[in-house]
C-alpha cells in the first residue's frame, strides 16, 4: 500500500494475524527531529488505511496497535525508519488491561479514566507539557521507561473517529518529543499507540513515547514494542522446543 511517500508491506516476522510494516521514505537512516512532518502523516495515514482494511476484512480483529522502535537499541531490527501495524482477535496483556480497567472505572464513576487523568494533570500543571491540536501531551505521573510522555486525544476512544486532521497533530506531538529526546544527547527511541476497536466508548485513546540507549555497533535491545508497548514477550522458540534441547545437558551429568 503506498500513500504519499509511505510504503506498507507485510511483516517478514509476523507477530499476530494481521502484522505489517510502514516505511517513511527511501531515507536510509534519519535522525528522530528530523523526519519530515508530512513523511511521518503519510506513514500514519498509510497505517490507518490498512487497519480499517482489516476491520472490514474481519471485524473480530478488534486488537490494534501501531508502534516503532527507533535503531536497534531500542530493537529496531533495521536502521530504516518505520512503523510496526498488527491486528489480532486476541488482546495483548496491555489491551486487557486496560479495556477492564477503564471499563471498570466508567461503570463506578460514570467517566472516562483517562479523560479524569487528563484534566486532573492539566489542573495541577506539575507534569502537563502541551498542546498540538486536541492532542493533550504530558510527563506520565508513573513512568514504565526513561523520560515517558504520553499523548492523550480526549473524547476519542477509536480508530474510526480519528480524522485526517487528527493524525497530523498526532504526527506533530512525535516530532516534538523526539526533538526533545535529542536536545538529551538520545537517538533512540519507542512509540506505541493501542486501540480496542470493540465500539465502546470507554477509552480515550493515548500515545506512549520512551527514550532508549545511544545506538552503537555492539548496542541492540531485545525488548521492542510488543514488550514495552503491548506488554507481550516476543520468542523465536516455543517453550517444547527449548524444553526439547536443553534436556540432553541433564542427561550427561
Amino acid at each position: 500500500m503506498i500513500r504519499g511517500s509511505s510504503k506498507l508491506f507485510p511483516n517478514l516476522f509476523p507477530y499476530g494475524r494481521y502484522s505489517a510494516v510502514s516505511l517513511f521514505d527511501d531515507e536510509h537512516f534519519v535522525e528522530i527531529g528530523s523526519a519530515s512532518l508530512q513523511s511521518y502523516v503519510d506513514s500514519f495515514l498509510n497505517c490507518r488505511d490498512y487497519l480499517l482494511l482489516i476491520l472490514f476484512h474481519d471485524p473480530a480483529a478488534i486488537f490494534m496497535a501501531i508502534t516503532q522502535n527507533h535503531l536497534p537499541s531500542a530493537g529496531g531490527s533495521l536502521l530504516h525508519p518505520h512503523l510496526q501495524i498488527q491486528s489480532d482477535r486476541m488482546p495483548s496483556n496491555f489491551q486487557r488491561f486496560l479495556q477492564r480497567r477503564s471499563a471498570e472505572y466508567r461503570q463506578k464513576y460514570n467517566a472516562r479514566l483517562l479523560s479524569d487523568y487528563l484534566e486532573y494533570e492539566q489542573k495541577t500543571g506539575e507534569r502537563f507539557i502541551g498542546t498540538s491540536g486536541p492532542w493533550q501531551w504530558m510527563a506520565a505521573f508513573a513512568p514504565e521507561g526513561f523520560f515517558e510522555i504520553w499523548g492523550i486525544l480526549p473524547g476519542i476512544c477509536s480508530l474510526q473517529q480519528m480524522t485526517d486532521q487528527h493524525w497530523h497533530y498526532l504526527a506533530e506531538g512525535v516530532l516534538n518529543t523526539q526533538k526533545f529526546y535529542r536536545s538529551l544527547g538520545r537517538n533512540g527511541y519507542k512509540f506505541g499507540l493501542l486501540f480496542i476497536e470493540n465500539g465502546s466508548e470507554d477509552l480515550d485513546l493515548r500515545v506512549v513515547l520512551t527514550v532508549r540507549s545511544n545506538y552503537a555497533p555492539w548496542v541492540r535491545s531485545d525488548f521492542t514494542g510488543f514488550e514495552v508497548m503491548l506488554g507481550d514477550m516476543a520468542t523465536f522458540s516455543e517453550p517444547e522446543v527449548t524444553a526439547q534441547r536443553a534436556r540432553n545437558f541433564w542427561r550427561q551429568s
